[in-house]
């Protein structure tokens, strides 16, 4: 790979990708926030933007941003020469790794377009133990001499990669695939806080639907270590699941579909957010909004 690549995000995901895209190709990192851009650094093969437009001669910029908004903000008119998106060279390819809005990407690669810059929107799934070990699911939209060009970054920090269509299909596979993972935790909770309420221990409980039919990644992945043993560190916000999932809701509702399981599960998890009362809480600690409802702590 020779593309020259700028990287900008370098949060929870970010760090962890960067590390691992940097053992390919060289990167150049930017973020808002000086000490996560000098952590980066101390990488092999990661070096450190003064400021933000300092990457606009790239020939990749990829974006670890936490929403369209953000990634808006960043990238600014492609219509404005003083903008990052208005700095970049045509010929250029803007990859959006972050959860962004569907429709959003679509209007924002138009407008790249025109001015000859690529867009292709390729997120992630695995959370940060996959981004430290490489093996992130990325599901990637755009056309496919774009998505050609992108696939050695993406592979070198997963290990699916998967071209599911046109440029803002990856981002609503993304936002569908986090509500299914919502829908299954919040469902998961509720079993074991019925079981446990009716008197069944629910480690127990948790040992047979591990065996069974009921099974997802929540059962088998999360709640044993992240709720059961109380530690509640996912390591995917509460905030980010609610836009995520609320994004996946608005797709739905536009295309004149009314999800009833999907509403209910957006509306819990947005009563979980005000009712936890707190900045940035895990996405486990919807358990502990469940408990405070229900008067069923699990972690007992």
């Amino acid at each position: 790979m020779t593309d020259a690549v700028t990287f900008v995000g370098l949060g929870t995901m970010g760090q962890p990708m960067v590390r691992n895209l940097a053992r390919s190709v060289p990167v150049s990192v930017f973020d808002a926030n000086p000490d996560a851009v000098q952590a980066a650094a101390r990488n092999d093969g990661v070096t450190a933007l003064a400021g933000l437009a300092d990457g606009s001669g790239a020939d990749v910029v990829i974006l670890m941003l936490p929403s369209s908004a953000v990634v808006e903000r960043v990238l600014g008119d492609p219509n404005d020469a003083g903008s990052f998106a208005g700095r970049l060279r045509p010929g250029t390819l803007v990859v959006d790794m972050g959860s962004s809005v569907p429709r959003v990407t679509q209007e924002l690669a138009t407008r790249l377009r025109e001015r000859e810059v690529a867009m292709v929107d390729a997120p992630v799934s695995g959370g940060p133990r996959k981004a430290a070990t490489a093996e992130l699911t990325i599901m990637a939209g755009g056309r496919a001499e774009d998505y050609e060009r992108a696939l050695p970054l993406l592979r070198a920090m997963g290990t699916s990669v998967t071209h599911v269509g046109p440029v803002g299909s990856a981002h609503a596979l993304k936002a569908l695939n986090n509500l299914l993972s919502a829908i299954g935790l919040v469902g998961a909770l509720e079993v074991l806080t019925v079981g446990t309420k009716f008197g069944l221990d629910p480690r127990t409980m948790l040992d047979v639907i591990n065996s069974s039919t009921g099974r997802n990644q929540s059962t088998e992945v999360k709640i044993g270590p992240e709720v059961l043993d109380g530690r509640f560190q996912v390591g995917f916000s509460l905030p980010l699941t609610v836009k995520d999932i609320t994004t996946a809701l608005d797709l739905s509702t536009s295309l004149g579909l009314s999800p009833e399981v999907s509403r209910a599960c957006v509306r819990f998890c947005q009563a979980a957010l005000a009712g936890l009362g707190e900045e940035n809480p895990d996405q486990s600690e919807i358990a502990r909004y469940l408990a405070k409802v229900t008067g069923v702590d699990l972690t007992r």
